[in-house]
């Protein structure tokens, strides 16, 4: 199986000024951190890209839009099921007090949890008050499957992914620690901001070359490197499609490092007000998130 070749590097979801409506394009600046960019109110403009994000065949148009917002590189239709992994950084299961896991600890979200740069992470009244609760950061590379992947080997896997952005698994801890699965403390609605760039596979090569952190308020408290992962990128894909068919758009969370704010003495968890920042390398950027609780005034963020 070949590779999967775009002619887009670098791929943008947004509104447009000049049209109102929602488009796909590569940056103009090819070195422009746009999530960043964009949250300092400068100007972005994007060449468009005609045809779907999932399309490999998508042509890069000289027809040049302005961002007037910058969503999520997939929309929730195009990427249905969300699937997760957890514990997959030796230092963070350290941290946490867990056993290594033998084969990766899967869990699932539904799309409705997916939200893009600038959207506000929503802490919803069932989960506060958040002293109780725990709401926490975690950064995480994230898998863009390109097309239909099912029992693929080791070897193959990486001809299977479209590219890879930034995820940020808002995970909610009492929850999460209250029971077995997982599914539930991470999967509220709009808690899961991935992007702002879907950086094709073909211009990252190696997925375990890359640097990751999360800063909240301007403080550095995540800052690993994808080759600390337990489980690579091939061996996760290979895995998660033995006897399952992964689907284009299938998005995969491959865990974060160490550094989340639950094990920390005493414990640290998001608020009402906080700016959560997850950066990727590799041309990904920055990921920026206000944080609101549910039923509070949103005007002093």
């Amino acid at each position: 199986m070949s590779p999967i070749r775009t002619q887009w590097s670098r791929l943008i979801r947004f509104v447009a000024l000049e049209t109102s409506e929602i488009h796909i394009g590569e940056p103009v600046d090819a070195t422009l951190d746009v999530g960043l960019a964009i949250s300092q109110k400068r100007l972005v403009k994007a060449y468009e890209i005609l045809g779907s994000a999932l399309d490999p065949a998508a042509q890069v148009s000289q027809n040049i839009l302005t961002v007037q917002q910058l969503l999520s590189p997939l929309s929730r239709d195009q990427i249905g099921l969300v699937r997760c992994l957890g514990l997959n950084y030796a230092d963070h299961a350290n941290e946490a007090g867990l056993s290594k896991p033998n084969a990766p600890i899967l869990f699932y979200k539904p799309a409705t949890s997916i939200i893009g740069p600038g959207a506000q992470v929503v802490i919803p009244k069932f989960a506060q008050p958040i002293e109780k609760h725990l709401p926490d950061y975690e950064v995480e590379l994230t898998i863009v499957i390109g097309k239909p992947t099912k029992n693929v080997s080791e070897a193959d896997a990486l001809d299977y992914v479209l590219g890879y952005t930034c995820g940020n698994d808002i995970s909610f801890r009492f929850h999460q620690m209250n029971v077995s699965q997982w599914s539930f403390s991470k999967s509220f609605d709009n808690t899961n901001p991935i992007g702002p760039c879907l950086v094709s596979a073909a211009k990252i090569g190696d997925p375990q070359k890359l640097s990751l952190k999360t800063i909240v308020n301007g403080q550095v408290l995540q800052d690993g490197n994808t080759a600390d992962q337990l489980f690579d990128v091939r061996q996760t894909v290979s895995f998660l499609s033995q006897g399952t068919t992964l689907q284009p758009g299938t998005i995969i969370l491959t865990g974060t490092p160490k550094g989340v704010g639950f094990v920390k003495k005493p414990p640290m968890f998001l608020k009402h007000g906080d700016i959560v920042q997850s950066w990727l390398d590799g041309g990904v950027g920055t990921l920026i998130n206000p944080v609101v609780e549910e039923g509070k005034p949103v005007t002093k963020l």
